[in-house]
Formats: C-alpha cells, structure tokens, sequence
C-alpha cells in the first residue's frame, strides 16, 4: 500500500496515519477532512503529508473512513464508487448494522471491511491523535467473509502491524453489546456531568472538591457530542434497552439505601467487584 487516504483526520484517523506511517515509512498520507482548519493542523503535526478530495480517491491503495457514523452511512457508497478494483474501504464507526446495510448490495461491497476499533480518549480533532493508541486495543470486524480475501489479508497485517487484536462480530450483535460496554458509559458520563453542573453552581467548589473518583467518571463527557449524538440515534433501541436496565438498577439501589438494608448495598458492590476480575483476567 503505497497511497492511503484518511477521511476524517481527527484522533482516530490521525493516529492511525501516524502509526501505519512509523511502520511504514514510503506511504504517502493524504487526508480529506470537512474542516479546513484540521487540514492545516494535520500538515504542520505532520499526520498527513497532502491534503486530497474525495475525487483523489481513485488513487487509492487504502481509504480509512474515521467520521461521525451519519455522514458514514452517507458518503461510505459514494468512496465505493470510487475506489478502484484493488483499493480497500475501512471504516472505524462505533455501529456497525446500519453502515453495512447500506453498501450491502453496493457493486464493490467486496471492496468494504466493516471495522471498530476499541480505542480512543475524550479528545478529539488532529491536535489529540497520539502514537500507540490502537496497541493491545481489540478491533472488531464485521461481515468479514463479505471482502475479497486478499484484501482482508492487507488489512490483517496493517492491524497486526500497530498492534491490534482481532475479534469477528455480526453488525446486529456488534451494535447490541457495544451498546452496554461502551455507549451506556458515555451517556452515565454525561448525565453525571450534568447532574453536578446543575447542583453545584460554583465552577471553583467543583474544582476543588473533586476527586479522581469523580475525574475519571466524568472522563468521557468530555467527549464530541457532533460524534457521539449520531451513534446514539443509529444504536436508538440498543441504547434505550440498555438505560432501561441500568435505571432498573439505579431504582433498586435508591430503594435499599430508603430501606436502610445497607447489608445488601454491600452485597450488591461485593457481586459486583466480579467486575475486576472480568477486566484483568481476560487475555
């Protein structure tokens, strides 16, 4: 792969520019991005080494699609018009059945690898893109026996390359467990951002009062509401499945603490502390 175009050149597209290029240092990074301003931020960080249009894409070994997910699922069989036959289309989108839905009968849908690579930070636009970031990270594919073989085998060894695991999903599956392990936390991030913004009306009580308890929750609120309010209208019915049952158990625990049944708070937390285990046990 001599040429890749990263759509998209924000914290997820940039930091994959800069690890495939440490890798590979002949490639020549072109980016395509709707603000020009991250373009010229791309250029001076030196993530990108040529700004591109969409018509560039003709040219292309590789195209990295790292956008919000609606403007995925608008502009993904548009750049599968115009690949060419041996060029290959990831996308790294937080859902993934509405995306392959719409290139499913796409006359180059063999030329598509449907991807989510488990990774990232609050951050966002070039500024944030980071070497290392995908190293140890799970990337899951979707609908993997849909692109030409040889073209999986490209993608495989660039994942491979920065360090990426590997898992294989169906999009419907993808979508409903990602639901809970990723997009349920974002929005408990943000509601409690706002549930402490609303109460404490001093900026500097907040500050200062703060733990890292707190800091860490919060951590994701942080994150692009322009990123994060399309995955939640995409993955609707995941979402609100998922909020029904972690309301259900913010319910019962309001109800033991007004019971006083503080010994079953604990065993709540003590079954819940499987959780550690579950994270740190898992090669």
């Amino acid at each position: 792969m001599k040429n890749i175009y990263m759509i998209g050149i924000g914290l997820i597209g940039g930091s994959f520019a800069i690890d495939i290029k440490k890798n590979n240092p002949d490639v020549v990074i072109h980016g395509i991005d709707a603000s020009e301003k991250h373009l010229e931020e791309a250029l001076s960080l030196g993530v990108i080494e040529k700004k591109a249009t969409l018509d560039d894409i003709e040219n292309a070994d590789l195209v990295i699609v790292s956008i919000p997910v609606d403007a995925t699922v608008k502009l993904l069989p548009i750049i599968l018009d115009k690949i060419s036959d041996n060029g290959l289309v990831v996308d790294a989108g937080s859902t993934k059945e509405a995306i392959c839905k719409v290139v499913e009968h796409h006359s180059k849908r063999r030329n598509y690898l449907a991807c989510h690579p488990i990774a990232g930070t609050e951050n966002s636009g070039p500024t944030a893109a980071i070497s290392g970031l995908y190293k140890g990270k799970t990337n899951i594919i979707c609908e993997v026996e849909k692109t030409t073989f040889k073209l999986q085998e490209k993608a495989l060894k660039l994942f491979a390359d920065i360090g990426m695991r590997i898992r294989y999903m169906d999009p419907v599956s993808h979508d409903k467990h990602i639901a809970y392990v990723s997009h349920l936390s974002h929005i408990s991030s943000f509601m409690l951002g706002k549930t402490v913004i609303n109460k404490a009306k001093n900026e500097r009580d907040i500050f200062d009062m703060a733990g890292s308890g707190f800091t860490s929750t919060v951590r994701l609120a942080k994150s692009s509401p322009a990123m994060w309010t399309p995955i939640f209208k995409q993955n609707k019915e995941n979402v609100i499945e998922t909020l029904e049952e972690y309301i259900n158990n913010l319910q019962r625990f309001k109800e033991l603490m007004q019971d006083d049944n503080f010994s079953e708070i604990y065993n709540e937390m003590e079954n819940t502390n499987h959780i550690k285990q579950i994270l740190n046990g898992i090669n």
